[in-house]
């Protein structure tokens, strides 16, 4: 019986080893997201440009729409802006911005020095809707039907490739022509 305790750690070992292989085939920007095919959350916060107008789910309902997650505080939304840039001028699908727990002020200068993709922007100061998205962190995309319904989530920089991807996916469901 003693004998059979000396393989003990190298059983362990290859068990370890099993989960660490395992481990280095899951692609870190594929997390699944219990929303896909469920609707976007319901909500109601002011828009970053226009701190009085209150925006809900209905100001982007009855077309597909592609909501982005950024911050100033966001190195890599930075890195993504000009591919999102590029979207909003050369397709036909509107790009939303959810600001989330930003600084207002920030934000705006952000726009104004970098462009402004998007058609309107919500404000999540607290990160309560991004709580209710399950957002990771910026910057993250959601790519919705013309119902509010959630058909994709991009976690990370949103490339050039990454979008040719997401043109297929609206392309199958019949979204956007472009």
């Amino acid at each position: 019986m003693p004998r059979l305790l000396l393989f003990i750690p190298l059983l362990l070992f290859f068990v370890l080893a099993a989960f660490l292989w395992k481990g280095l085939s899951i692609d870190p920007r594929e997390l699944p997201s219990a929303l896909i095919n469920k609707p976007f959350p319901e909500f109601s916060l002011p828009a970053l440009q226009q701190p009085e107008r209150i925006l809900t789910k209905k100001d982007f309902i009855g077309r597909p729409v592609l909501v982005n997650v950024w911050a100033t505080w966001c190195p890599s939304c930075r890195q993504e802006h000009e591919q999102l840039l590029v979207i909003a001028q050369a397709e036909e699908l509107p790009v939303i911005g959810l600001n989330y727990k930003d600084e207002r002020d920030l934000a705006l200068q952000w726009l104004q020095q970098l462009g402004n993709p998007y058609q309107f922007n919500i404000y999540d100061e607290e990160g309560m809707l991004g709580l209710d998205l399950g957002v990771y962190g910026a910057p993250e995309t959601y790519l919705l039907d013309a119902q509010g319904i959630i058909r994709h989530r991009h976690v990370g920089v949103l490339t050039a490739q990454d979008w040719l991807e997401l043109k297929l996916i609206i392309k199958g469901w019949g979204g956007v022509e472009n």
